[in-house]
C-alpha cells in the first residue's frame, strides 16, 4: 500500500512540474497596485522590454535584484527598457516603501496577493518556489524568458541579464516595419 501512496505522489509532483510555464508565450494581462493607489497594468508597457520581479520585501536576494535592475534601468531605459516590482508576500502593501528605501530602487515597485503572481507565473500553487522570480517581456508583449521555479542564475546575474534584455532591445518594436532596401543607381 505504502508503494501505491508513493507513487501517486511520484506521479502528482510529475505531472506539476511538467507543467511548468511555457517559454515562449503570449503575456496574460497582469495588475499590480502601488502604494499611493494607483494600479499598474503590464499592458501599459506594450512596446518596451519588461523584467518583471516578483519578490518578497523580506528578501535579500529580492533587495540585490532590485539594485541591479535599478542600474540597467538608468543605462537602457532610454532605449526602451522598463523593470517593475511585485511584492506578493504576506502585508506587503505595508512593507512595499521600505523595501523601495532599502534598495534604492527607481522603478515602480508595488504589490499583488499571491495567487494572481503563482497564475501570471504558471506556476503551480502547491509547489515549492524561489524568490525572486523574474519574466522577461519583450515589446510585442510576449514572455520570453522567465527564472524556474528552483531559480535560475541566467537571470540573477547582471552579465547574463543584460544581454538578454540587449537582445530584445534589438528586435523592432510591435508594428514596426523593417525599412525597404535601397534600390540600386544603374
Amino acid at each position: 500500500m505504502r508503494w501505491g501512496y508513493r507513487m501517486i505522489v511520484f506521479l502528482w509532483i510529475a505531472a506539476c512540474a511538467a507543467a511548468a510555464a511555457e517559454v515562449p508565450r503570449r503575456a496574460p494581462e497582469f495588475a499590480f497596485q502601488l502604494n499611493d493607489g494607483k494600479q499598474i497594468l503590464l499592458s501599459q508597457y506594450r512596446g518596451k522590454v519588461v523584467v518583471l520581479e516578483m519578490l518578497y520585501t523580506t528578501c535579500p536576494h529580492c533587495q540585490h535584484s532590485a539594485q541591479m535592475l535599478g542600474r540597467l534601468a538608468k543605462e537602457y531605459g532610454p532605449r526602451g527598457f522598463q523593470p517593475l516590482g511585485v511584492a506578493f508576500n504576506d502585508m506587503a502593501s505595508m512593507l512595499v516603501p521600505e523595501f523601495i528605501k532599502q534598495s534604492q530602487a527607481n522603478f515602480p515597485i508595488g504589490f499583488s496577493p499571491r495567487d494572481p503572481v503563482l497564475a501570471f507565473l504558471e506556476h503551480p500553487t502547491m509547489l515549492r518556489f524561489v524568490v525572486p522570480q523574474m519574466v522577461l517581456v519583450d515589446r510585442k508583449g510576449m514572455v520570453r524568458g522567465q527564472t524556474k521555479a528552483e531559480g535560475d542564475d541566467a537571470f540573477y546575474e547582471e552579465k547574463s541579464l543584460r544581454q538578454k534584455i540587449e537582445a530584445l532591445l534589438t528586435e523592432p518594436a510591435a508594428g514596426a516595419r523593417k525599412a525597404a532596401p535601397k534600390k540600386k543607381a544603374s
